[in-house]
C-alpha cells in the first residue's frame, strides 16, 4: 500500500467532480458492493496538508485495491467474520483502506479517536482502554507516531496492537473472503466523548446504505457536487456523512486533518474556494464561528475566498446558534457566500446519521419560543417574557418517520414539545453487548414496521419540520463533541476524598451564549486556602476530559438532590443551581 506523501506535490491532479460512471445513490446490498461500484469510476478522495496543499490523490479504484489486500492480510492473520477490528481514526489512506478492508473481511471496524492536545498521555490511554474493553477487538491498528500510548491501552485490555504501516508490508495471500449479507453488522460507532460508559452503536449494511441514500436524496445530490471536510472520522458526521457517503454515492472529496483545521481554520474555506464545482461541506456551529472570528480583522475577504459555489453549508452535531450563523454570513457575504446555503439537520449515531435535513435553499429558519415553555415551568407573570430562537432542523429524510411523544408515550400535535422519536430502516441494530441500554431506547412498533428509537432529545413539529429545543437529558455537547456527565463525574471521583454521588455535571450557558460544562462538588474541606487548591485541581481534571475551562462550584455535603431510588438527579441539581437554591461556597480571592 502506498503511504501518504509527506510534502505537497504540485504535479498532482485531484480526482474529478463529474464522471462517466452513472451515479447510484447508495442502492447496494452491502457497503462492499458500494466500494466495488465506485472503483469503476474516476472519482476518489484527496488529502491535503495543513496549508491546504494537495499531498495525496486516492481514486476509489486504488482504495478498493488496497482494501482487498488489507482484507486478505486480515484473514491471513486469523481475523474472522464478526471479529472487531479497532482503528485509530486518523484522516488518511491507511485508515480508509483498513476500514474498508475490515468490511470486506466480514469483520466490524471500530473507529477510535486520536489523542487531543489536552488531557495528557494517561487520559488518552484510559479512554482507549475503556472503549477497547467495550468493543473487545481482536486487534488495534494505529499510526506509528502514537505507538507508545496505543500499545499501552491494547496491552491493558489483552488486545494485540499493530502499527498499520508494518501491517501494510505483510504479504496479502489469496484467501477466500466471506459473502456479505445486508443484515450483517458493518461497523461499530462510538460517541467521541464516551469513556467510562461507552455505547457502541452496531450498524448493519442495510441501515448504513439506507441512510446514505436518504441523506443524498435530501441534499438533492448533483453530478458536479464535491465534499470538503475537516471532520474527524471517529464521529458519525465525519465518518458516515463525509467518508462512507462519498464512496456509496460516488462523490469526490477533499480532506484536511481535524488538527490542521484547528490550527488553520481558513484553509477549509480555501479548499472550498478552489473547487470548480459545487461544494458540500458540514460543520458544527463552532467551526463557522472560528472562521468568522479569524477573518474579522482582515480586509481581503473577497480577494482570498470565492464561496459563491458553496451549495450546501451543513450544520449539525450540536445545537445550531442563529447568531453565529449570521456572523458567518456577515463575514463572508462579500466572498459570495449565500445565507440560504446553510442546511440545518438533525441526526444521531443511533439512526446511523441523518434523521432530518432542511430542503436545499431554505436556509436557517427560526421560531421564537418562550423559555418557560421550553423548560415546562409555569410563566411568572410579574417578569417580562424571555424568548429563545429555536432553529428549524428540516424534514425527515426519505424512509424515516419522526414523531413527538409526551411522557405517556402518546404522539403530540404540532407545536407541542416532547421527546423526539424516529423509526426507519437506518435505525441501529443495537448497542453492542448492552441489551439493557438497547431496550431503554428501542421499542417495537404496533404495525411491525421496525422499532421506534427514543432519541432522548426534546423538540416539536410544525407542518412536517422538526425543531430541536434541547438535547438528550444527560448528554453534554461542547464544540460538537459529546461528553457523558458520568465520565466527568467519574474523573473527579478519582481525586482523593470523593465518593460516588459527590459530583453532578451538566451544561450551562456562559455570558457569551456558548455552553460550558458546570460541575457541582460536595466539599468537606473547611480551610479557605485548601478549598481554592481543590477548586483548581477539579477544574484541571475536567479540562482534561472536555478540553475547555469549566464552571466549578464547591457545595456543602448532602446538597446534591437524589431521585426516589437514591440516584443522583442531575436535572434537578441544574435547576436548583440556576435558581439559586443551591448556594456554593464563596472562595477566597
Amino acid at each position: 500500500m502506498t503511504q501518504t506523501a509527506p510534502t505537497a506535490d504540485t504535479t498532482l491532479v485531484p480526482t474529478p467532480n463529474a464522471d462517466t460512471l452513472a451515479r447510484r445513490l447508495a442502492d447496494f446490498d452491502t457497503f462492499a458492493d458500494a466500494i466495488d461500484y465506485a472503483a469503476k469510476g474516476n472519482r476518489g478522495l484527496n488529502f491535503h496538508d495543513p496549508r491546504g496543499k494537495l499531498t495525496r490523490v486516492y481514486p476509489y479504484s486504488e482504495l478498493r485495491e488496497d482494501s482487498l489486500a488489507m482484507a486478505r492480510r486480515l484473514v491471513a492473520a486469523g481475523i474472522k467474520p464478526g471479529d472487531r477490528v479497532a482503528l485509530i481514526a486518523e484522516t488518511g489512506t491507511e485508515f480508509a483502506a483498513l476500514f474498508c478492508g475490515a468490511v470486506y473481511a466480514g469483520a466490524w471496524p471500530v473507529p477510535l479517536p486520536l489523542p487531543t492536545s489536552f488531557g495528557g498521555k494517561e487520559s488518552y490511554i484510559d479512554q482507549l482502554s475503556v472503549q477497547l474493553q467495550s468493543s473487545d477487538p481482536t486487534v488495534l491498528f494505529y499510526p506509528a507516531e502514537i505507538a507508545a500510548m496505543t500499545e499501552a491501552a491494547a496491552e491493558r485490555q489483552g488486545c494485540q496492537g499493530i502499527d498499520w504501516n508494518s501491517f501494510a508490508e505483510r504479504e496479502a495471500p489469496e484467501v477466500a473472503l466471506p459473502i456479505l449479507k445486508p443484515d450483517d453488522i458493518c461497523y461499530l460507532q462510538y460517541s467521541s466523548g464516551s469513556t467510562r460508559f461507552p455505547h457502541g452503536v452496531a450498524v448493519t449494511h442495510r441501515a448504513l446504505l439506507s441512510n446514505l441514500a436518504s441523506h443524498s436524496h435530501g441534499m438533492c445530490l448533483a453530478e458536479n457536487d464535491r465534499c470538503i471536510s475537516w471532520l474527524p472520522w471517529y464521529h458519525d458526521m465525519g465518518l458516515v456523512g463525509c467518508f462512507l457517503s462519498l464512496i456509496a454515492n460516488q462523490v469526490s472529496g477533499d480532506y484536511l486533518k481535524t488538527e490542521d483545521f484547528a490550527r488553520r481554520p481558513l484553509a477549509w474555506l480555501d479548499l472550498i474556494s478552489r473547487n470548480e464545482g459545487d461544494s458540500i461541506s458540514y460543520s458544527p456551529t463552532f467551526g463557522y464561528d472560528i472562521c468568522a472570528r479569524r477573518i474579522s480583522s482582515q480586509s481581503n475577504v473577497a480577494e482570498r475566498f470565492d464561496l459563491s459555489r458553496w451549495r450546501l453549508a451543513g450544520n449539525g452535531a450540536d445545537m445550531i446558534r442563529p447568531d453565529v450563523m449570521q456572523g458567518f454570513v456577515d463575514a463572508f457575504a462579500e466572498a459570495g457566500f449565500k445565507a440560504n446555503a446553510f442546511t440545518p439537520s438533525y441526526g444521531l449515531a443511533e439512526a446511523t446519521l441523518a434523521v432530518t435535513i432542511m430542503p436545499p435553499g431554505e436556509g436557517i429558519r427560526v421560531e421564537l419560543v418562550e423559555e418557560e415553555r421550553l423548560s415546562g415551568t409555569p410563566r411568572d407573570l410579574s417578569r417580562p417574557a424571555r424568548y429563545r430562537a429555536i432553529v428549524n432542523c428540516g424534514k425527515a429524510v426519505k424512509d424515516m418517520e419522526v414523531v413527538i411523544r409526551g411522557e405517556d408515550g402518546r404522539e403530540l400535535a404540532d407545536h407541542r414539545i416532547g421527546k423526539v422519536w424516529c423509526r426507519g430502516p437506518s435505525v441501529m441494530h443495537s448497542y453492542f453487548r448492552d441489551p439493557e441500554a438497547t431496550e431503554a431506547c428501542l421499542f417495537p412498533s404496533e404495525d411491525d414496521n421496525g422499532p421506534w428509537l427514543d432519541t432522548g432529545d426534546m423538540g416539536y413539529m410544525v407542518d412536517g419540520y422538526l425543531f430541536i429545543v434541547g438535547r438528550a437529558k444527560d448528554m453534554i455537547i461542547i464544540n460538537g463533541k459529546n461528553h457523558w456527565p458520568q465520565d466527568i463525574e467519574w474523573a473527579v471521583e478519582q481525586l482523593p476524598g470523593f465518593h460516588q454521588g459527590d459530583i453532578a455535571a451538566f451544561a450551562v450557558q456562559a455570558e457569551n451564549g456558548e455552553e460550558v460544562p458546570a460541575v457541582l462538588v460536595h466539599c468537606r474541606i473547611s480551610d479557605p486556602v485548601e478549598r481554592v487548591k481543590l477548586h483548581d485541581q477539579i477544574r484541571d481534571k475536567v479540562r482534561s476530559i472536555t478540553g475547555m475551562n469549566c464552571v466549578v462550584e464547591l457545595v456543602p455535603p448532602r446538597t446534591l438532590p437524589r431521585t426516589s431510588s437514591g440516584k443522583l438527579s442531575r436535572a434537578k441539581a441544574k435547576k436548583l443551581y440556576l435558581s439559586g437554591e443551591i448556594e456554593p461556597y464563596q472562595l477566597a480571592a
